[in-house]
């Protein structure tokens, strides 16, 4: 699905796509930041409230990935049809392999603190690709 939205011709820039899908990105970039959050808070949470232990074992990861990877694969995709700057999708790409690493590999396999480290750095590095995505698009769009 990648390839194909990679590979489509450039958006022309007319009155039909002034309205673009800005949402996209800005909602990614909610996405990352409320899986940053969860990141960042679930500890202290675990920490304050033994009785909210019980719940640190369930791995809301999955779940994220689910909504964050194909989010993020759309809008960078229309991001990169309108500015082809391939930095930017790169970016993205890199901060998806850090999450879906961070939630599966290291998870399972590196234990607690690196789950964290890759997620946290995953979020931000997406996060950081949504937000170049979305002020490329509206340069874009006001040339």
């Amino acid at each position: 699905m990648l390839y194909y939205i990679l590979r489509a011709p450039a958006i022309p820039m007319n009155h039909d796509t002034q309205k673009s899908p800005a949402w996209l990105d800005s909602m990614a970039v909610a996405m990352s930041t409320l899986c940053l959050v969860h990141c960042l808070i679930l500890p202290f949470i675990v920490v304050g409230v033994p009785l909210l232990a019980q719940f640190a074992e369930t791995h809301l990861h999955y779940q994220l990935l689910v909504v964050v990877v194909p989010l993020s694969i759309v809008a960078l995709g229309i991001g990169y049809r309108r500015h082809r700057n391939g930095r930017i999708v790169a970016g993205g790409a890199l901060g998806l392999l850090l999450l879906i690493v961070g939630a599966t590999v290291a998870h399972t396999q590196l234990g607690l603190v690196a789950d964290r480290l890759f997620t946290i750095a995953g979020s931000l590095t997406l996060a950081t690709a949504h937000w170049k995505n979305s002020r490329s698009s509206i340069r874009c769009r006001q040339t």
